[in-house]
């Protein structure tokens, strides 16, 4: 990917807080998605947006949105747009919570959900087969990137049944290492408030679903996401703590198992995600393409003049999963 950032907004935070609330996302008209509703096998629920291409028979995109995140997330808007312009079906499932509707289970979703990755890919894999369809990659932002990572290094070999080819954007791989960098410094004024603003709320809404799920009192003073995920994340899906969490839902450490083509995207500037704890070349097998440019903040990547717009990242990565599926566009 192209090392240059815009000269005119210098440095990992303003690339970060710009991308997300000023640059252009699109180059063509935003195409209509359609919503559908899946029931998921513990009969709860996921909302799924799907972008239709001239023919359903032709590539999918999947993208997995990042914390707090949904189709309206600018990255995902400037995927769609990737897509819309390439002719890709894109579909995005919203994790649990984050499509306008609390969910109904006692949980909600975590950096490590392979287990809710595989249940997605699988039936999106499936659907798109039925329809003629043959080539399928997936895109995973932050949080979501995490996870889709983590996903292909489980199932190894076997992630080809599902996936022709993986993207982490931003992923904080060592989820340790960033979860600490997030709570210190800058971030913890400008970030953190941000995030525990939409996820205290849900949080308090799951409490009313199931009263005394979790001490809402200690969740309500909680001030940075180590205290809220050891209160509601870590318990809510079988975690013994903050620590247990962080250190068994990271890809990094599982990163020489993935044999799907895989890309992991880290600018060294990101302000959630310390440079030095990106995977090395020694970290991953030979199937991981490692992406590492100094500028982008986090999921920002600005380019081009004022006001700058997002798609240099998703044209890059789109050119990279469609040369890795075996085609050419």
């Amino acid at each position: 990917m192209d090392d240059q950032a815009s000269t005119w907004l210098p440095g990992g935070h303003a690339q970060t807080i710009w991308s997300a609330l000023y640059a252009r996302r699109r180059w063509i008209t935003a195409k209509a998605l359609i919503r559908e509703r899946w029931k998921t096998p513990d009969s709860d629920f996921i909302d799924v947006d799907h972008q239709r291409a001239s023919r359903q028979d032709r590539p999918l995109l999947v993208l997995f949105h990042g914390l707090e995140g949904s189709s309206a997330s600018h990255y995902a808007q400037s995927f769609a747009d990737w897509s819309a312009e390439h002719d890709v079906n894109f579909s995005l499932p919203h994790f649990r919570g984050c499509s306008g509707e609390l969910n109904h289970a006692p949980r909600a979703y975590h950096s490590g959900d392979h287990e809710e990755i595989a249940w997605l890919l699988q039936r999106l894999r499936r659907e798109h087969q039925a329809l003629g369809g043959q080539t399928m990659v997936a895109v995973g932002i932050s949080l979501g990137g995490n996870a889709l990572m983590r996903w292909a290094a489980e199932l190894g070999s076997l992630a080809f049944k599902q996936v022709d080819a993986v993207a982490s954007i931003c992923s904080p791989l060592d989820l340790m290492q960033s979860g600490l960098a997030i709570g210190r410094g800058l971030n913890r004024y400008i970030y953190t408030p941000m995030f525990l603003r939409s996820m205290k709320p849900k949080a308090m809404a799951k409490w009313a679903q199931y009263p005394g799920l979790f001490d809402k009192t200690a969740l309500l003073a909680a001030k940075d996401l180590y205290t809220f995920d050891n209160i509601f994340t870590a318990p809510l899906h079988g975690f013994k703590d903050t620590a247990d969490y962080w250190t068994r839902a990271s890809a990094k450490p599982l990163m020489r198992e993935i044999r799907v083509p895989a890309l992991a995207l880290n600018a060294l500037n990101d302000p959630f995600i310390p440079a030095r704890s990106l995977p090395r070349k020694d970290d991953v097998s030979s199937s991981v393409t490692l992406w590492q440019p100094e500028q982008g903040g986090h999921v920002g990547f600005v380019q081009g003049r004022w006001p700058g717009h997002l798609r240099a990242m998703p044209d890059a990565v789109g050119a990279w999963l469609m040369k890795s599926a075996g085609l050419h566009k």
